[in-house]
């Protein structure tokens, strides 16, 4: 996947907060968040919560990774 939520994962560490304190913020269900932790596209409306919850930057939840030819 070109696409890495690891940003997201140490943000949430350094905010002392899981995974299921971030999925009950935001309301995501239990699919997208195993979606993210397979590094899987999710909708930019998750990703706009996600922002809005964490008051935090687009660039501070997904990373974009260029995968080699």
């Amino acid at each position: 996947m070109p696409i890495t939520y690891n940003k997201l994962w140490k943000l949430l560490i350094d905010r002392e907060m899981t995974k299921t304190d971030l999925k009950n913020a935001t309301g995501m269900n239990s699919a997208t968040l195993a979606n993210m932790g397979k590094n899987k596209f999710i909708s930019l409306r998750m990703i706009d919560k996600i922002c809005r919850e964490l008051d935090c930057q687009i660039e501070e939840v997904i990373e974009y990774v260029h995968e080699e030819k």
